[in-house]
C-alpha cells in the first residue's frame, strides 16, 4: 500500500506541473512552450543535483565544495554560481525573472560542452506571462526532485508525463518526438536490452532509451552495461532528446547536432546488438533518388516514394552478428509488393532475419489513428527457419474517446509468447498466435500478415444446443427478412407518392 500512495503522490506533483505549464502557456503554441516547460524542469533537476553534491562536499569541510572536478567526477553537471536556482527562485516575482532564467542557461552551456546549444533560451520573450512564471518558479522550488539513493528520480517521471501531454496537445505533430510508452515498453520487453549497445536512429525525445533502463532496472541490471547512440533530425527534438537522458542520468552518444540518417550517418562505422526504432510512418520525400547505390541496401533499393525499407534495410546494416532489431512500421509494409518492396521483404525473410512480427490494435498514437505492426528481427535466431507471429489487434484498453493504451498485462502475453517460442516451448493460441516455417511463409507469398498464419479465435461454448441455436437463428432472420420486406414496400409507396415508380 505504500508503493500506491508514493506513486499517487507523484503523479499528483506532474499534474501540478501540467497545469501549471498550461496556464503559463499564454497566447504560445504547444510546440513553442513544450521547449519552456521541460527547459524549467532540466534547470531545476540540476540544480537539485548539483545542490546535494555541494552540501556533501560543505559537510566533508574540506574547502572542495567551487572545485568542478568534484562535480563532474560524479557525473553532475557544473552550475555556475548565478545559475543556481536560489538565485532564480529570488527572482521569481520580478519582472527580470525571464532574463534570469535565459542568464542561467547561457551560463550553463558555458560551462558543460555536452550542453552547448541545447538548453531553451526564450524565458524573456514578451508573450511569456512573467507572473505565471514566476509562480511556476515557486512550485518548482518547494519540492525536492532530485535522485535519492537507488529510487527512480520525480523528474525523469514529470518530464515523461509532460511530454505525452504535449503529445496529446500537439496531435499529428506529436509522432516526431513522442512515441506511446506502451508501444516502447512492449519492443523493451521483446529484444531484451540488458548487455550490449543500443541504438535509435531516430531517436525522438529518447523514449526507447529511457525504458530501455527501465528494464535494466527491473531486472536488477546495470545501466552501465549498455551503451547508447542515437540520432535525431530535428533540432528541437534532439534537443529535448538530450534534457531527457541527462535527467535520467543516461548517457548517451546522440552525435554532435541533429542529422539527417540517411544522409549524414552519425555512426556509419558502428554495429549495434539492440536496435529499436519508430521511424516516420510512409515518408516519401527522403531522398531515396540520390541514394540508388548506397551500401546499406542490401536486400533491394527501396522505393523513392517510401522509407519504410530505407528505415528497415539502414537498420539490419548496423546490426551486430548476434543483433536484435524491434523497430515500428505502417502495416502496408507487411504486404505490400509495389515499388520492388515486396522482392526486399522476401530477401529479408529468406535470409532468415525476421524473428516475430506484432500486429498492434489501432488507436495507439496520439498523431495517427492507424494501425502499425512491430518487427521484430534477429541476426542469430534460436529457432532458425521459424517465425512468430502475434495478432493483438483486439487487445489494449481504451483510455479515452480516440486513444487506446496496450497494457502491462497485454505487454506480458506478448512478451512470454516470445520467451516461449526462443526456448521451444511455445504453445500457438488461435487467433492469437503461431508459429510459421519459411517455407510456409513463402507459400503466402511473404506476407507477413499475422492474421493469415493465427486463424480466427474460438468461439466459447456457451452450452446452447447446435439444433436448439439454429432454430433460433433462423428464426430471427425470418423476422429481418419479414422487416425488410415491409420496409421495401413502404419505400415503394413513398416513392411512387412524389411521382416515381420502382
Amino acid at each position: 500500500m505504500a508503493k500506491k500512495k508514493e506513486n499517487t503522490a507523484e503523479i499528483g506533483f506532474e499534474e501540478q506541473i501540467w497545469k501549471a505549464a498550461d496556464k503559463l502557456r499564454g497566447n504560445l503554441d504547444a510546440s513553442e512552450y513544450k521547449s519552456v516547460v521541460l527547459g524549467l524542469i532540466f534547470l531545476k533537476y540540476i540544480s537539485d543535483k548539483f545542490e546535494e553534491r555541494y552540501q556533501e562536499l560543505i559537510d566533508e569541510g574540506k574547502g572542495f565544495e567551487e572545485d568542478r572536478d568534484e562535480y563532474t567526477f560524479e557525473n553532475i553537471f557544473w552550475v555556475p554560481k548565478d545559475a543556481r536556482w536560489g538565485v532564480i527562485a529570488a527572482a521569481a516575482h520580478t519582472p527580470e525573472i525571464g532574463k534570469v532564467i535565459d542568464n542561467a542557461m547561457r551560463q550553463i552551456e558555458a560551462e558543460n560542452d555536452t550542453l552547448k546549444g541545447v538548453l531553451p533560451k526564450n524565458f524573456a520573450r514578451q508573450e511569456l506571462d512573467k507572473r505565471r512564471l514566476g509562480d511556476v518558479v515557486d512550485l518548482f522550488t518547494n519540492v525536492k526532485m532530485a535522485d535519492k539513493g537507488d529510487s527512480r528520480d520525480i523528474l525523469g517521471r514529470t518530464y515523461e508525463y509532460c511530454l505525452s501531454k504535449f503529445a496529446e496537445a500537439e496531435g499529428k505533430n506529436a509522432g516526431e518526438f513522442y512515441t506511446p510508452a506502451c508501444i516502447v515498453k512492449t519492443i523493451v520487453e521483446v529484444i531484451k536490452p540488458l548487455h550490449g549497445r543500443v541504438y535509435d536512429p531516430c531517436c525522438g525525445s529518447g523514449g526507447m532509451f529511457v525504458q530501455s533502463a527501465k528494464f535494466i532496472e527491473r531486472h536488477q541490471g546495470n545501466i552501465n552495461d549498455i551503451s547508447i547512440y542515437g540520432q535525431e533530425s530535428n533540432p528541437t527534438t534532439w534537443k529535448m532528446a538530450t534534457m531527457n537522458l541527462a535527467i535520467r542520468g543516461i548517457s548517451a552518444n546522440l552525435g554532435k547536432f541533429n542529422a539527417d540518417t540517411f544522409f549524414n550517418d552519425c555512426h556509419k562505422n558502428e554495429r549495434f546488438d539492440f536496435i529499436m526504432a519508430n521511424p516516420p510512418f510512409n515518408m516519401k520525400d527522403w531522398g531515396g533518388d540520390k541514394l540508388k547505390d548506397d551500401p546499406r541496401w542490401d536486400y533491394g533499393i527501396p522505393p523513392e516514394g517510401n522509407a519504410n525499407f530505407a528505415w528497415l534495410e539502414h537498420m539490419i546494416h548496423h546490426l551486430s552478428a548476434k543483433g536484435r532489431i524491434g523497430m515500428v512500421l505502417a502495416n502496408g509494409s507487411l504486404s505490400s509488393q509495389t515499388s520492388g518492396e515486396g522482392d526486399i521483404r522476401r530477401n529479408i525473410i529468406e535470409a532468415d532475419l525476421v524473428e516475430g512480427i506484432i500486429a498492434m490494435p489501432s488507436q495507439l498514437f496520439y498523431s495517427t489513428g492507424i494501425p502499425v505492426s512491430i518487427w521484430i528481427l534477429n541476426k542469430a535466431k534460436d529457432r532458425p527457419g521459424r517465425t512468430l507471429f502475434i495478432d493483438a489487434r483486439e487487445m489494449g484498453t481504451m483510455v479515452t474517446r480516440k486513444l487506446r493504451e496496450f497494457t502491462d498485462e497485454d505487454i506480458t502475453k506478448v512478451a512470454q509468447a516470445f520467451d516461449d517460442f526462443r526456448a521451444d516451448k511455445f504453445e500457438p493460441e488461435k487467433g492469437f498466435s503461431a508459429e510459421v516455417s519459411t517455407e510456409d511463409i513463402a507459400k503466402q507469398d511473404y506476407i507477413l500478415t499475422p492474421g493469415r498464419y493465427v486463424g480466427i479465435k474460438e468461439e466459447e461454448d456457451d452450452g446452447e444446443p447446435f439444433e436448439d441455436k439454429m432454430k433460433r437463428l433462423t428464426g430471427e432472420l425470418s423476422k429481418s427478412f419479414e422487416e425488410s420486406n415491409r420496409l421495401q414496400e413502404q419505400i415503394k409507396k413513398n416513392l411512387e407518392a412524389i411521382g416515381y415508380e420502382v
